[in-house]
């Protein structure tokens, strides 16, 4: 059940029209990294975990409704930016006053015409309010929403939509001198970050998380790294050392060609010293799959089912 404060999470102010930046800013409120995407994401990702995971239902739930906050917050910013511009635009006068806001000029109304070809619909159409599109006119789609089920491979997933969604926030800052949107865009920004650490910290009450899902990897192949370009090598500890996850020594293959066909395609190819054994990948794959399937079957009821408890 959602209920609807008129009252923004944030005191969204403009200093004044900017056209142009309300078309940029179209980028958070229908792109594929903006507010409506994350909102859905979340929301739908609580549905699966709504019972075997109900700590993570509830955070999921949260974040989803600050994110359609967040999406009310940058429809508001876009429709401020380009306040007087519908009913300028149903002046057609040559002095038209949203001609002046653009500069008036011949170049600046040819830069008009341009940005109208890049983003066909916005003011075109939309008569100067928000349209569910990113900064190129491209329809928002529910295939942005990345939704798996399984709560090691979401999570991972909203710790990635978070990142992706705080450097655009930063991206567009550089493009607007207006201090009181500047304002907003920080909010929103750094409301990434603090989803991002809620994310990561979600992740980590999972053990163990990974790899995700509950099978392991085969222990011939799960450290193998395969030097396949030529020219200067680089090490790190991605190549050298331990894995960082599964702890094993990196096997660094110089020569990826020779091994496959000394191994008759890998298919030969044995664990390498200190990498895990296929016993030891054989039990740990049963103790999870035992462990998940209990945690699922035990939280849902045999029988009838009933979604929530009211008081």
């Amino acid at each position: 059940m959602f209920h609807h404060a008129k009252e923004l999470q944030f005191n969204a102010r403009v200093s004044g029209p900017d056209p142009k930046f309300a078309s940029l800013l179209l980028e958070q409120f229908g792109g594929m990294n903006g507010e409506l995407k994350a909102a859905m994401q979340y929301f739908i990702q609580a549905f699966s975990v709504r019972q075997p995971y109900p700590e993570q239902y509830d955070m999921l739930m949260d974040i989803a409704t600050e994110e359609f906050s967040h999406l009310e917050i940058v429809g508001a910013t876009i429709q401020m930016l380009l306040n007087g511009v519908n009913g300028e635009l149903k002046d057609i006068s040559e002095q038209s006053e949203v001609m002046q806001l653009v500069g008036g000029g011949k170049a600046e109304k040819e830069s008009m015409i341009h940005e109208a070809l890049v983003n066909p619909q916005f003011l075109g159409l939309s008569g100067g309010s928000p349209t569910l599109t990113n900064s190129q006119g491209v329809p928002w789609s529910g295939t942005y929403v990345d939704a798996n089920g399984d709560p090691a491979v979401d999570l991972r997933s909203d710790i990635a939509a978070e990142a992706r969604a705080k450097i655009v926030y930063e991206y567009l800052m550089q493009f607007t001198n207006d201090p009181a949107v500047k304002e907003t865009l920080r909010f929103l920004m750094t409301r990434e970050i603090a989803h991002q650490q809620m994310f990561e910290a979600a992740l980590a009450t999972l053990e163990p998380n990974f790899p995700p899902g509950v099978m392991q990897g085969d222990p011939r192949y799960s450290n193998l790294y395969f030097n396949m370009s030529k020219g200067e090598e680089a090490k790190g500890p991605w190549n050298e050392g331990q894995s960082p996850l599964l702890g094993e020594p990196w096997q660094y293959v110089d020569d990826p060609q020779s091994l496959v066909n000394a191994t008759n395609g890998l298919l030969d190819q044995q664990p390498s010293e200190g990498a895990r054994t296929e016993e030891d990948v054989d039990k740990k794959s049963k103790e999870i799959s035992k462990t998940r399937s209990k945690q699922v079957k035990d939280a849902v009821p045999k029988g009838s089912n009933q979604w929530s408890k009211y008081e």
